[in-house]
C-alpha cells in the first residue's frame, strides 16, 4: 500500500525548518587578538577581523575573553569597574548590527554590569538576525597572582547553557571554566556540540623558563580531554601579547586551538595575531558518540559524592 501525502510549498518549508534547520556542516572562526589600552581600537580591530572571517565563509565567530580592553585583572583597582557595561548596551548593539549585516553567529565576551556593585564576566550569543539569544556568566572565578578576578566578578548565576542556532548547537564557557570537567559535561548534556572557551591566559615572565612548557601543555591537554570525554568539538580562543599594569606584566600565550570530537587538533595558532577558520562536521559528533558511548555508560546513581567537598586528610 502506498500513502501519498500532498503538501504545499509553505507546509514543506515549515517542516524543513522544524526538523532540518541545523546544518550538517558549518565553518567557525576564532579571532586571536592583541589588545590595546583603547577600548574603541579593540572593538574596531574585532569588527575588521570578523568581516575578514565572514568573507571566508565563517558562520560562527568567537572573540577572546574581555576582548575590548587590556587584561585589567592584573591589579585591584576600583576605577576599572568603569569599563563594565549593561547588556544590552553599546558594545552589544554594535555587534548585533554586525551579525545581522553579515548573517553570522557572534560570541561576544562582555565585562557586564548587572546592577550597582554586581559585575560579571559574561559572553553573549547573537544570532544571524542580530538578536541576543542567550548569555553566559562565568561560573568559576580565579584568584591567582595577577589574575585577581574575584575582586571584579561575581560568580555566574545563570548556570550552564547550550544555545540552538541555525548553524549548530553551541555552548560557551569562559577561561578558568576550562579546568573543570563538570562544566564541559553539563554543557554537553544540555545539547552543545561545540564548546567555545573565550580565554585570557598567559605566563608570568619570571616563571616562563621553568614552567612555561608544562603550563601550556596542561592547558591544551585538559581541553582535549573535554572533547574526547563528551564527544564534542572544543574551540578555545586566547589573546596574545605582553600586557603591563604598573610594574606587573603577563605574556599571553595565544595558541588558540580547535579539537574534533575524537580529540584531534584540527586547527591551532601560535603566538601571533591569527584568525583560525575551520570546518565543523556535526555528523562526527554522532559518529563518535556511537562508538565511544560515554554518555550511555555513566553511573549517575553513584555520582552523588561529587557534590561533596574533599574530606580532611
Amino acid at each position: 500500500m502506498h500513502i501519498i501525502v500532498n503538501i504545499g510549498k509553505r507546509e514543506k518549508e515549515k517542516i524543513s525548518k522544524k526538523y532540518f534547520s541545523k546544518m550538517a556542516k558549518t565553518k567557525i572562526a576564532l579571532i586571536q587578538m592583541k589588545m590595546s589600552s583603547e577600548q574603541q581600537k579593540n572593538i574596531n580591530t574585532a569588527i575588521k577581523r570578523i568581516k575578514e572571517a565572514s568573507k571566508k565563509k565563517a558562520k560562527i565567530i568567537c572573540l577572546p575573553e574581555l576582548f575590548s580592553s587590556n587584561y585589567f585583572c592584573q591589579e585591584e583597582k576600583h576605577s576599572n569597574f568603569n569599563l563594565a557595561e549593561k547588556i544590552p548596551g553599546k558594545t552589544t548593539s554594535i555587534f548585533s548590527l554586525l551579525a545581522k549585516k553579515l548573517k553570522i553567529i557572534l560570541l561576544v565576551p562582555i565585562f557586564e554590569k548587572k546592577t550597582s556593585g554586581i559585575y560579571h564576566n559574561s559572553c553573549i550569543v547573537i544570532n544571524e538576525k542580530g538578536k541576543i539569544i542567550g548569555k553566559y556568566r562565568k561560573m568559576h572565578i580565579p584568584d591567582d597572582p595577577q589574575y585577581y578576578e574575584k575582586f571584579y566578578f561575581t560568580p555566574g548565576d545563570l548556570g550552564f547553557k547550550s544555545f540552538k542556532t541555525n548553524y549548530g548547537n553551541l555552548g560557551t564557557l569562559i577561561c578558568w571554566d576550562q579546568w573543570f570537567p563538570e562544566a564541559a559535561r553539563l554543557t554537553s548534556l544540555l545539547g552543545a556540540e561545540i564548546l567555545f572557551y573565550p580565554t585570557a591566559i598567559g605566563w608570568h615572565p619570571s616563571e616562563k623558563r621553568k614552567y612555561g612548557k608544562s603550563q601550556l601543555d596542561s592547558w591544551i591537554s585538559v581541553q582535549r580531554s573535554h572533547a574526547i570525554a563528551n564527544g564534542v568539538y572544543v574551540a578555545a580562543v586566547n589573546r596574545v601579547g605582553t600586557e603591563k599594569r604598573g610594574s606587573k606584566k603577563l605574556e599571553f600565550w595565544g595558541n588558540s586551538i580547535i579539537f574534533d570530537p575524537s580529540g584531534n587538533i584540527i586547527a591551532r595558532a601560535k603566538q601571533g595575531e591569527k584568525t583560525l577558520i575551520c570546518d565543523i562536521d556535526f555528523k562526527k559528533v554522532e559518529n563518535v558518540r556511537r562508538h565511544w558511548p560515554f554518555f550511555r555508560d555513566r553511573r549517575i546513581d553513584y555520582y552523588k559524592g561529587i557534590l561533596n567537598n574533599p574530606k580532611d586528610a
